[in-house]
């Protein structure tokens, strides 16, 4: 399973590799590259009024590029703020079932919430987010366990609690689907 990680705007390298080593470690039978340039921000996709972008635009982008890369997965890294409708923000979004998933480092840095920068908590609130967004890609859905990383995040509160790693239910399932 070959997943390309594709950086969208300016996105910090040291980021993206540890993201890479991350999901390589917890997703069983995936290896991962990094896309070298870098993908602009589709401009439709920024809401002035929200000073956010819309990740569904970025997602469907992603989408439409796909098939120039040659990848079984593409996971989008981007800096930029993000939301979806009806929500203020969100952390990552993925097609359910889908080739692409999104991941935002915005609000997952402890300085967005007046704290000291942590280069290890940062980066593994990034590696958590993008294995559950590439969870979602392999059909599976809100785990109810919330030390499990296919736990729902609703705050970053839920993402500091859960692991970088499936519960026993979801890697039985995510090692049957990557056999």
């Amino acid at each position: 399973m070959k997943i390309l990680i594709l950086k969208i705007g300016e996105v910090e390298d040291e980021v993206v590799r540890a993201i890479c080593k991350g999901v390589e470690k917890t997703l069983p039978n995936t290896k991962c590259v990094i896309k070298v340039s870098v993908a602009p921000l589709p401009p439709e996709a920024f809401n002035r009024e929200r000073g956010q972008y819309e990740a569904s635009y970025i997602l469907s982008w992603i989408t439409l590029h796909r098939k120039e890369y040659a990848a079984d997965r593409i996971l989008g890294v981007t800096e930029a703020d993000l939301y979806a409708k009806d929500l203020n923000f969100i952390f990552g979004q993925a097609q359910f079932s889908g080739k692409t998933c999104l991941i935002s480092t915005h609000r997952l840095r402890p300085e967005f919430y007046g704290l000291r920068n942590n280069r290890e908590l940062f980066t593994i609130r990034c590696i958590k987010e993008a294995v559950h967004e590439l969870g979602h890609t392999f059909g599976l859905y809100h785990c109810r366990n919330p030390l499990c990383v296919m736990y729902f995040s609703n705050s970053i509160y839920d993402t500091d609690l859960k692991r970088a790693e499936f519960c026993e239910r979801c890697k039985e399932t995510i090692t049957n689907i990557l056999q």
